[in-house]
């Protein structure tokens, strides 16, 4: 704080030399005019002194016989004086600070953290409909709003955090690796009982009930919406006859074999993209969504991919502009019609089952055997998958018993 105050106010780097530097010394520390950064050099000292010290000094010098000379100045006082020796380049300078000051209001970069299941792309999608785009205002982002409009619209998004940093909005999210499906209804209202019913026909190979009534054994076949276990208790009279029904959220654990199917068709024919090795790069500067790129010179390709590679201009880190810089690779290719081989179709097909059998494994679905069929018919290999499997079932559903009506007292005395 005191080096801010000193170069708001100015100082001087001084020499001082003659007949009694130490003498000055002193009278300046009498005077209670400060000096630091006092170095011996032998003949002269050095030393930094205020700008307003530095005007008391001549009564100083002539009783101590000494003499002072200026080395450096420092401070705002003489830096004002050379900007207005240049002040067409200081107003330049004060228009480009008002220029970034006001783009520093604005939001010019959108990420996303933390996504795997739901896409970048979807994402900003949802973002845009939402109101939430690059170029908005600081002030009309309602990040409350936004983290909660988010997990509303995906389910799998178990958390959010959204926070502006710089000029970006930066956006963090947590996704369930299972989804767990439960009925909207997560409070039971009086008279009402939530059964569990199968999604999905199969055989049930286990059963533990926790609260309910269980509907099904081990080894009952079925259908789906079947219920699986009540969620109302019948209370019973003395003849056998339901007196009436106390309802709760049916809950067991139920293990179920089931089967899951999977076509796949490939074209026999196909065309492959043979890379003659010849590349360009056109460099281009994007602001906004305006491409400025240089005209393109020598032969064009006449089969190419395109490749994009930009960066975002910032400052400080967190600064973001709407502007970017970068390149557009070409790659000449020739296309070349082939044939699949049959080993190659079995090596496609095949990871295309491994991904299948990997996204069942993350709902949480053990896969006990599998039966492949492959032909060709027309030019079009078909694949044909049954597996069988065994996975956790069970999803509520408010319970369609009635309420049984009790009988009046009279009656039930008679």
């Amino acid at each position: 704080m005191i080096q801010v105050i000193r170069y708001l106010k100015g100082y001087l780097a001084i020499k001082v030399f003659g007949f009694s530097p130490e003498r000055f010394m002193n009278l300046c520390s009498h005077h209670k005019i400060f000096l630091w950064d006092v170095e011996n050099h032998g003949d002269y000292y050095t030393m930094k002194i205020s700008l307003q010290g530095f005007y008391r000094l001549k009564g100083i010098t002539r009783k101590t016989g000494t003499r002072v000379v200026i080395t450096k100045r420092y401070g705002l006082p003489f830096l004002s004086t050379k900007m207005w020796k240049r002040r067409i380049f200081m107003l330049g300078l004060l228009g480009s600070l008002v220029f970034w000051i006001w783009m520093s209001r604005f939001i010019w970069a959108v990420e996303v953290e933390g996504n795997y299941y739901v896409t970048t792309d979807v994402f900003q999608d949802f973002l845009e409909e939402s109101g939430i785009f690059v170029g908005m205002k600081k002030g009309n982002v309602e990040i409350e709003a936004l983290e909660k409009a988010i997990r509303a619209q995906f389910n799998i998004v178990t958390w959010t955090s959204a926070r502006i940093d710089g000029t970006r909005l930066l956006i963090q999210v947590k996704e369930n690796d299972l989804i767990i499906r439960e009925d909207k209804c997560s409070e039971l209202s009086e008279g009402e009982g939530m059964d569990l019913v199968a999604e999905k026909e199969g055989e049930v190979i286990s059963i533990v009930t926790r609260s309910g009534v269980p509907k099904v054994t081990a080894g009952t076949p079925v259908a789906r919406g079947d219920i699986l276990v009540e969620g109302s208790i019948p209370i019973l009279n003395e003849d056998g006859t339901v007196r009436r029904y106390d309802y709760c959220r049916a809950d067991a654990d139920i293990m179920l074999r089931c089967v899951y199917d999977m076509k796949e068709e490939l074209q026999e024919k196909y065309e492959q993209k043979l890379y003659t090795g010849n590349e360009k790069k056109r460099p281009f500067l994007m602001v906004g969504t305006k491409k400025l790129q240089p005209l393109e010179l020598g032969k064009k390709y006449g089969q190419q991919d395109i490749i994009e590679e930009k960066r975002q201009l910032k400052l400080f880190g967190n600064y973001y502009l709407p502007v970017y810089y970068g390149y557009d690779l070409a790659r000449e290719y020739v296309s070349e019609e082939r044939t699949y081989t049959k080993e190659e179709v079995k090596e496609l097909f095949e990871e295309k089952i491994q991904k299948f059998i990997e996204s069942l494994q993350e709902k949480g679905v053990q896969i006990i055997e599998k039966n492949v069929t492959i032909n060709k018919n027309a030019g079009v290999w078909k694949m044909n998958v049954d597996f069988l499997a065994l996975e956790k079932t069970g999803i509520t559903r408010k319970t369609q018993i009635p309420a049984a009506e009790e009988a009046p007292e009279e009656e039930k005395q008679e």
